[in-house]
């Protein structure tokens, strides 16, 4: 990805930034075409607009390993590979691997860190969906994740592009993330940008649900990571958001949950796991140093969101063997 200023129509500056493996470098001086969409309305994840093309390009091609188109039947498909091919003990089973599956990519960091307080010198892969943003690059959180060794590696799934290894389904990338690249367990999420109507389905949040049974015929161990907000001034996101009720409504294989409150003892369809641990989850972030946010609040101020999520990374380490049992 390149970062960069950009001279607007009317004289102004602002930023933006060109996903090159799609679109090619660009040069000073070079006129482009913006989709200014995000920055336009205020997006969550916007403050950027995105080069869609480059007019000072007659042409751009970018030579791909094999066959394996992503982003199919767009101007921008192009050929990502996959690392099935190499690799087809991603068709193992998952041995009872602990993968916990979120719902928020903000998730993300609060698990990595709960994971690693309980279980140091184990791995955690992160398996990221098509559910929501499909260049990995853009996510700060799992590039700074993987530089702080939190992750040991990436693989992007479906029409998700940019990871360590490539996948073409979720179900190949959870093999991946444990038989290729070594991980003890395994983080599953959309990148940023989940997608809410405010009705019970309408959300890309739904598809938490399909994963966990995938884990589970997979033979691995499905953990739901509870979304719940102390901060959100939706109720329908207060407590326990509606999403992981729906989620667990949805499910056939009764994911484990960690108990952090005598909420989640109320989920429906859940097995529920009582944590050895005991955690102060801003001081685990802190030690981690992660300043992760999750829709603009800080941890102080959505503490029971941080707080749920940490703990779903705990359970996954209190899960491996030789770790605290249940």
């Amino acid at each position: 990805m390149q970062r960069m200023s950009v001279e607007m129509p009317d004289g102004s500056h602002a930023r933006a930034y060109s996903l090159t493996a799609l679109t090619g470098e660009c040069g000073v001086g070079d006129q482009v075409i913006l989709n200014t969409t995000a920055v336009e309305l205020q997006l969550g994840t916007g403050g950027w607009h995105v080069v869609h093309w480059n007019l000072s390009l007659r042409e751009f091609t970018s030579p791909g390993p094999e066959h394996i188109m992503k982003l199919r039947y767009t101007s921008l498909q192009f050929d990502a590979g996959t690392d099935e091919i190499e690799h087809p003990e991603c068709d193992f089973p998952l041995g009872e691997t602990p993968v916990v599956v979120c719902s928020v990519h903000s998730q993300v960091a609060a698990v990595a860190a709960g994971f690693a307080s309980v279980a140091p010198d184990k791995s955690l892969a992160y398996v990221m969906t098509d559910g929501a943003s499909l260049p990995l690059v853009i996510s700060d959180l799992v590039c700074d994740l993987l530089a702080k060794r939190l992750l040991v590696g990436s693989v992007t799934a479906g029409h998700a592009f940019g990871g360590d290894l490539e996948a073409v389904s979720v179900a190949s990338a959870l093999g991946l993330a444990v038989h290729t690249l070594g991980a003890d367990a395994v983080v599953v999420c959309m990148g940023p940008g989940v997608v809410g109507t405010g009705t019970s389905l309408g959300t890309t949040a739904v598809e938490v649900a399909s994963v966990l049974d995938m884990v589970d015929r997979l033979d691995g161990t499905p953990i739901l990571c509870v979304r719940a907000s102390s901060g959100d001034q939706r109720p329908r996101h207060r407590g326990i958001s509606h999403h992981t009720s729906t989620i667990a409504s949805l499910s056939h294989c009764h994911p484990w949950v960690a108990r952090v409150s005598e909420e989640t003892s109320q989920l429906v369809g859940v097995r529920v796991a009582e944590l050895a641990a005991v955690f102060d989850v801003a001081s685990l972030m802190e030690s981690a140093e992660l300043q992760t946010t999750t829709m603009g609040r800080t941890i102080l101020e959505d503490l029971e969101f941080f707080e749920n999520a940490a703990a779903a990374g705990v359970l996954a380490g209190e899960m491996l063997p030789g770790m605290h049992t249940r």
